[in-house]
């Protein structure tokens, strides 16, 4: 997955200032960003703060760490079982 060129915190304030009263198109303008990604953004980080994006972000490397463990962990054990297949 291609990361974005925006931080978070980034994120966040181009969605407050939405909140705060501003229209859509023209917040999407000042950054450069389509309409289709200012939604996509609201329902990935919408109501969150700064710091609950990161703790986000934590949390999905910390899964990727653990699905990764997992993997391997379970090839070892088929391994064991299975040591001529």
């Amino acid at each position: 997955m291609r990361n974005s060129k925006f931080a978070e915190s980034q994120i966040v304030a181009t969605l407050k200032q939405v909140e705060g009263g501003r229209q859509v198109k023209d917040v999407c303008r000042e950054p450069g960003i389509s309409e289709s990604t200012y939604y996509a953004w609201k329902s990935k980080y919408g109501g969150m703060e700064a710091l609950d994006v990161q703790r986000l972000r934590d949390i999905e490397v910390e899964r990727a760490r653990l699905k990764r463990m997992y993997a391997e962990l379970a090839m070892e054990s088929h391994a064991l079982k299975n040591p001529f297949a």
